[in-house]
């Protein structure tokens, strides 16, 4: 098929009537659509708990190890000039 005859049939399926639609299709996808919003809504949900969950215990971690706090020396120096 060349450009000008496919260009002719899409016109005339444009222009005939459309076929017809199953009537249930639009509460499916509206039914579909919610189970989706809802997913990604529990779904976002979700990350914002973990993530402020990840956070507390970082601060509780931070705040009990205070690892920018240098260890204290495990040996002393030798004692000379006594």
């Amino acid at each position: 098929m060349n450009r000008l005859s496919r260009e002719a049939s899409v016109r005339r399926m444009l222009e005939g009537v459309p076929p017809p639609v199953p009537p249930g299709l639009h509460a499916d996808a509206a039914r579909r659509g919610a189970r989706m919003l809802r997913r990604r809504t529990l779904a976002r949900r979700a990350m914002w708990l973990l993530l402020l969950a990840a956070t507390v215990a970082f601060v509780v971690w931070a705040v009990t190890a205070r690892p920018w706090v240098e260890p204290p020396s495990e040996t002393t120096p030798p004692l000379t000039g006594w």
